[in-house]
Parts: C-alpha cells; sequence; structure tokens
C-alpha cells in the first residue's frame, strides 16, 4: 500500500524534528513533506501545469497546519484551500502553540477540520500525533477527489 502524504506547514525546526520522530513511533505509513512557510505550502498545493490546470504534485492526505508562518499566515493558507475547488475537501487540522479564542473561532470559520494545541512534552506530542494519524490516514473516509 502506497504511503499518505501529510503536508506539514510548519517553520519551527525543532516541531518538524518532534514531528517525523512522532510519525516513525506511530507506524503509520505516511511521506511528510514539509512546507516551512505558508508560500511554501501554496505553492505545493497549487502548482499546476498550465495547460490542464492538473496539480504537478499529488495532494496531501492530511495538511497539519501552523497558524504563525512567515510570508502566508495559517489562516490564508486555510482560506485559498478551502476557496479552490481542487482541494475544498482537503483534510486541514490546525497544529499550533495558540490557544486564543479568536484563533480558535476563525478556523474554524475557515473550515478547519480540527483545531489541536501542540503538546510541549513528546510523549504526549507523540500520542497525539499518533491519534492524528490513525483518525486521519486510517479511520476517516476522504471525499472522493473532484471531477473536473
Amino acid at each position: 500500500m502506497k504511503p499518505k502524504i501529510i503536508l506539514l506547514v510548519e517553520d519551527n525546526p525543532s516541531d518538524v524534528e518532534l514531528m517525523r520522530r512522532a510519525l516513525q513511533k506511530s507506524h503509520i505509513a505516511t511521506k511528510l513533506i514539509v512546507a516551512e512557510d505558508g508560500q511554501e505550502a501554496l505553492d505545493y498545493l497549487f502548482d499546476s501545469d498550465p495547460l490542464t490546470s492538473a496539480n504537478k504534485n499529488e495532494l496531501p492526505a492530511l495538511v497539519l497546519l501552523d497558524l504563525k508562518l512567515p510570508k502566508v499566515d495559517g489562516l490564508q493558507v486555510l482560506h485559498r484551500i478551502r476557496t479552490d475547488e481542487r482541494t475544498s475537501h482537503l483534510p486541514v487540522v490546525i497544529l499550533t502553540t495558540s490557544s486564543e479564542e479568536q484563533d480558535i473561532t476563525q478556523s474554524y470559520d475557515l473550515g478547519a477540520n480540527s483545531y489541536i494545541r501542540k503538546p510541549v512534552d513528546f510523549k504526549q506530542f507523540v500520542d497525539a500525533t499518533q491519534y492524528l494519524g490513525l483518525y486521519w490516514l486510517v479511520m476517516n473516509e476522504s471525499a472522493p477527489p473532484k471531477k473536473r
């Protein structure tokens, strides 16, 4: 079975490494693509062939999106994902340190599927990653791709 792709949009190298380690410990077959800022995430998701408009990159099964990002912030990335027909059904989980009510409300208003505060403790981070992976990559039935 082909590993499912997770697009991790995260600018903190320590958190990226934690995610890599946590995914390895969870033993869920995944391919982790990392975008270090919001613009990189948009470039990955929307890089398409000018003749066919087909994505050059395989769309991820799950997007893990930080909110506080350079260039384009996480809420803008989420808005773009939800307003494009090709990506409107992608599961997007906000994974951030923010517990601000405004961030939580805006995330859900823009169509986030889930909002999770990053655990500080490594064991809790691994546990949260394992639960995320099991639910979104194994148990969840994703919407079929939209036909053009």
